[in-house]
């Protein structure tokens, strides 16, 4: 339990460091505010379902990306200015690492569900539904922030068009699948291992890390 707690004082001091002096307090709100009501559900839902320390990191991961995000806005991360202008880049991209994760995360927090709850029968289906609910969640965060854009009384084209990118849109969720593939093509067998260790047997109906019997004790 320890290592959760410590995950969690992690989080705890990022936020205290990313709500200190903002760029924007209101735009800190709206960008945090995703991370808030994702940890809240992780706590609440801690004993019902406990995930691998492994997905709870890249969780941690992803969160402290938004807050950095939040503190000093999407297109102001002073790293990602140093970056666009070394690389005669013509925006700041740090959305795009953000969005990256936007797919990471999704697949293994399905993944683990499906493979631990035994919602499907075959390990196959594991990764491509766990890529379909990646993009799903990328495509829907897209539609949530044009809605809240017009509720705000802003000019969606602009919105979506973050500093001059027309196709902002459909390379944050080409950013994200990236992350989804990524994990699903190099990560899978380093999360299954992981998810073993923590959980053992949870393999065994797939018919994965089970031990041949000893040829000593036959």
């Amino acid at each position: 339990m320890k290592r959760y707690y410590f995950l969690l004082l992690l989080f705890s001091l990022f936020v205290i460091w990313s709500g200190l002096h903002p760029y924007s307090y209101f735009i800190w709100i709206g960008e945090a505010a995703p991370v808030f009501i994702g940890v809240a559900v992780l706590i609440f839902t801690f004993d019902l379902f406990r995930f691998s320390l492994f997905t709870y990191a890249v969780i941690l991961v992803s969160c402290c990306l938004m807050l950095v995000g939040a503190h000093y806005t999407f297109a102001r991360v002073p790293l990602f200015d140093w970056i666009r202008d070394y690389a005669g880049q013509n925006r700041n991209n740090y959305d795009k690492l953000g969005h990256f994760f936007q797919g990471v995360v999704p697949v293994l927090i399905s993944r683990e569900v499906f493979i631990r709850q035994r919602l499907l029968k075959g390990y196959r289906w594991v990764s491509f539904i766990s890529f379909c609910i990646c993009l799903s969640t990328t495509v829907t965060y897209e539609i949530v922030e044009y809605i809240a854009c017009v509720i705000a009384g802003k000019n969606p084209d602009t919105f979506l068009g973050a500093q001059g990118d027309i196709w902002d849109s459909q390379t944050d969720m080409l950013a994200a699948a990236v992350g989804g593939l990524i994990t699903i093509f190099f990560l899978s067998k380093l999360h299954d291992l992981i998810i073993e260790k923590e959980f053992p047997g949870t393999f065994a109906r797939f018919g994965r890390f089970v031990s041949e019997p000893d040829s000593s004790s036959l």
